[in-house]
């Protein structure tokens, strides 16, 4: 049994700063729980992970390009091999800096990306494990990753299900930013519900920070296939874009299904919402904008 975290270490000034650790935290033990992994203090550990950044201060790059890796793992240790609940395990963290998620071209570090969407592939399925951070999650999607190389896509548009209901792309969870039936502007992502979509963390700041704007409608709710390219067809999708720890936000161009590719005017249309939320987090991050969210390993 085995599962994994993804957060940052970003420097801030003389600070350095971590992105709503206890989110990540609280996520860490309900995925424990899931996979019968023991319980831990959940506060000890972060004060634990804050002391060894600060150890490895001098890694975290000085940079808003790049940021120090850390990635806290809890691995079952029992010397037997066996399909029981874990005795032993060991609780550990590792740190390393990392610089942007996709390649860059030039110094383009907002680039977005092309979609594979094949409704043969899976990544979670409805009483699964697909809503927590398994290590499991992982190692299937890679082999998908390699065929949508082979098409010129930078990532996964997960389906799910006879309805082709749009999960999650890549390591990212999935949003689309688009006028409603009345004409208004909505936000809408993927519900939890489900038990397909991870709780990402950048997530739930994107909808904390729409919501909180108040200038439209923030929507958690199923979106199909057959109605997304609908509402293509009308002209009625503004943006699309995944959300995630590693690249932040990541817009999205097109998508290829079922061998037609597809045009998004996420770009075209400015990417206004995407560059905003990017900007927004990024500047909570570094301490250009003092937030709770970003919380100091001196703290």
């Amino acid at each position: 049994k085995q599962w994994y975290q993804r957060r940052v270490a970003i420097t801030a000034g003389e600070d350095v700063k971590m992105f709503r650790p206890m989110l990540n935290m609280l996520r860490m033990k309900r995925t424990a729980e899931k996979l019968t992994l023991p319980d831990f203090n959940g506060e000890e550990f972060l004060k634990l992970i804050k002391e060894l950044i600060k150890l490895d201060a001098d890694w975290v790059p000085n940079s808003t390009e790049a940021s120090l890796y850390v990635r806290p793992t809890f691995i079952s240790t029992d010397p037997m091999i066996g399909v029981r609940p874990p005795v032993n395990a060991r609780l550990y963290c590792i740190t390393c800096p990392v610089g942007p998620y996709y390649p860059q071209e030039g110094r383009e570090l907002f680039k977005s990306v092309k979609l594979l969407a094949d409704p043969q592939f899976v990544r979670a399925w409805e009483g699964g494990i697909g809503g927590y951070k398994a290590g499991g999650n992982y190692a299937p999607t890679l082999s998908i990753q390699k065929e949508a190389a082979t098409k010129n896509c930078s990532q996964v548009l997960w389906l799910y299900g006879p309805d082709h209901l749009l999960t999650e792309v890549g390591t990212m969870n999935f949003f689309v930013f688009r006028k409603s039936a009345d004409g208004h502007q909505e936000l809408v992502t993927p519900p939890l519900s489900s038990g397909l979509i991870l709780p990402g963390v950048t997530r739930q700041s994107v909808l904390d920070l729409a919501r909180s704007w108040g200038e439209f409608s923030v929507v958690e709710e199923n979106i199909t296939m057959a109605a997304f390219l609908k509402e293509l067809e009308k002209g009625n999708i503004i943006e699309v874009f995944g959300t995630g720890t590693a690249c932040m936000i990541c817009p999205v161009h097109s998508i290829l299904f079922q061998d037609k590719e597809y045009d998004i005017p996420t770009m075209t249309n400015g990417a206004h919402l995407s560059k905003r939320l990017f900007t927004t987090m990024q500047d909570i991050q570094v301490g250009n904008i003092e937030h709770e969210w970003a919380e100091s390993i001196y703290s």
